[in-house]
């Protein structure tokens, strides 16, 4: 698995400018520039005319983290238009604390709902949620989760089956790097490619711009479902 740093710093923006971006624009993203084709598309969970959009991150990843108020607000403007999943690097393997904190969550149905609190606590107060299951335990239990509840789930055969598929599932993706965003099972994107194509060096800025790439790629995987 090639790096989950994503390089927001002079070198990429110098060489976004050998990138041909004669057409990209994240207000009019176009395939092959703000995002590209799997080769091979994958099974989705959604309904109907819904969109699948499936983040693949990490808690410790900085740029997840920048990106999730963004992805946040965005998704409850789409409302039901689309479905929005997560898949959790497993950055240490099967045992990983963050993927294990993630896939528990999951599991109570409460990931979405803890998800800026749990970044919060590892990138502002510096908490150590994605290394130290103690940490984890006492932490939850502070913040409104029933301890004994999710330390029987955190144990429970489903979570940790679920973790040892985890690699699996990423792999038939074939996504290397946090965060990188799946739409409808088919078309990629993530922050880097947004950044290089549009000649945004600022990772900040690339964050803003995020939520309009997403709409362009929901309403072609929409409109391919008429």
């Amino acid at each position: 698995m090639r790096s989950l740093r994503l390089a927001f710093h002079a070198a990429a923006a110098a060489a976004a400018l050998m990138v041909s971006t004669a057409s990209a624009s994240p207000a009019d993203p176009k395939l092959g520039t703000d995002y590209i084709a799997l080769a091979q598309p994958q099974p989705v969970q959604a309904s109907g005319k819904q969109v699948e959009v499936l983040e693949f991150f990490m808690y410790r990843c900085p740029h997840c983290a920048n990106l999730e108020p963004e992805l946040e607000a965005w998704a409850k403007k789409q409302g039901d238009n689309i479905v929005l999943r997560r898949l959790h690097f497993p950055f240490s393997g099967p045992t990983d604390p963050g993927a294990h904190l993630f896939v528990t969550l999951e599991a109570m149905g409460k990931s979405e709902a803890m998800a800026q609190k749990v970044f919060d606590a590892i990138h502002k107060q510096h908490i150590r949620l994605d290394r130290d299951e103690d940490v984890i335990f006492d932490w939850v239990g502070k913040n409104g989760i029933d301890a004994a509840a999710f330390r029987d789930t955190w144990n429970s055969f489903a979570v940790v089956t679920r973790l040892r598929t985890l690699n699996r599932l990423i792999d038939r993706y074939k996504v290397g790097s946090a965060p990188t965003i799946v739409v409808d099972g088919k078309y990629v994107t993530e922050p880097a490619r947004v950044g290089d194509v549009n000649r945004i060096a600022d990772e900040q800025a690339v964050m803003k711009v995020m939520p309009a790439v997403l709409d362009g790629m929901v309403a072609r995987a929409k409109a391919e479902k008429n």
